[in-house]
């Protein structure tokens, strides 16, 4: 039976292809970062991948009748899993991606490989209070359904299960969209930084 327009279900394995694609065509400040990109699976190794490998059990998708949508990933621990990308996900990808030097080109492969080389952990004066954090992606025919909110619910209510206090995530400044959806979700300025923001929700 076809799913109903913007149902939201636990990960499966077979998603995670989808969960790549919906990363890059909403990976340029919310748009489609294809021309960005010579490997279409750079930025789903950083921002959607290892999150339903370490923990399937905080990735929700949004499927309708044509498939996944969006999706939402997350770690309930940003120290732990920042540890588990260096033994279990790094590793592999830095030997598979040399770093690179700018080619002039036009295209951000470099910059990504640069990323799984030298990852920049979590701000650790946040980890107390926010351990948590979250990546959340919606193709454009699945935006301003609500589904957006959703996800964040759905994603909290099963940190709050496990006695999450908080949720912290990054957002770039350009994206004024994404800033705005997650002030009316609940979310509260934490810093400000070159590349953007670092936003928080208190679950207590």
């Amino acid at each position: 039976m076809p799913a109903a327009p913007g149902t939201i279900r636990p990960f499966h394995p077979s998603d995670l292809p989808a969960l790549y694609r919906i990363c890059l065509l909403t990976g340029e400040v919310g748009g489609d970062a294809t021309r960005l990109y010579r490997d279409p699976d750079l930025l789903g190794h950083l921002y959607a991948g290892p999150y339903p490998v370490a923990d399937p059990t905080l990735t929700f998708v949004v499927v309708d009748e044509l498939g996944p949508v969006g999706y939402i990933v997350a770690t309930a621990d940003s120290a732990r899993f920042e540890q588990w990308l260096e033994r279990q996900w790094w590793p592999t990808l830095r030997a598979r991606y040399p770093e690179r030097v700018d080619p002039h080109d036009g295209t951000e492969d470099h910059v990504v490989i640069g990323r799984i080389h030298e990852w920049a952990g979590a701000d650790e004066s946040l980890l107390d209070r926010f351990p948590a954090h979250m990546h959340i992606d919606l193709l454009p025919r699945a935006q301003g359904l609500g589904l957006g909110r959703r996800l964040v619910e759905t994603l909290s209510a099963a940190l709050r299960e496990r006695g999450v206090p908080g949720l912290h995530l990054g957002v770039d400044s350009r994206n004024e969209g994404a800033i705005a959806f997650y002030t009316r979700t609940g979310f509260v300025e934490a810093a400000r930084h070159d590349w953007g923001r670092t936003l928080t929700l208190d679950l207590t």
